[in-house]
């Protein structure tokens, strides 16, 4: 039986001959979790896109079958459209409640705040 040991490596793997290669190697996330909220509605978003999408092509194939079933579809794809786009605009409203509740901190850009230094001796001077 061969152990990852025995396999040779080429020079640039980069670990050094003695260790062991894992198969996991965890990484830091690049980006932040959604929150709750804002993750739960975007999953029911993106079911009741799905759900629609497939509304759409059943519409559409019934109405070049020219089945009886496809003005009902096409019924229901419109309404579907009308719910998908709540859906999303839903996700939208529910991250900018939770920004502001829950304060995201926003650092002014340093061009700013030499402005806003600037304008200060003249602010007090004025008064």
């Amino acid at each position: 039986m061969r152990k990852d040991r025995d396999i040779p490596r080429a020079a640039s793997d980069g670990i050094p001959p003695g260790r062991v290669r894992t198969l996991w190697v965890e990484e830091p996330a690049r980006r932040y979790r959604l929150p709750d909220p804002v993750r739960t509605a975007a999953v029911r978003a993106v079911i009741i896109v799905a759900v629609t999408l497939v509304q759409a092509m059943v519409a559409l194939l019934c109405s070049l079958a020219g089945s009886w079933l496809a003005f009902p579809m096409v019924l229901s794809t419109v309404a579907s459209v009308v719910a998908a786009t709540w859906g999303v605009l839903d996700v939208w409203v529910t991250r900018q409640v939770w920004r502001q509740r829950h304060g995201v901190v926003s650092a002014p850009s340093s061009s700013a705040r030499q402005v806003r230094q600037s304008r200060r001796p003249q602010r007090l001077s004025g008064a």
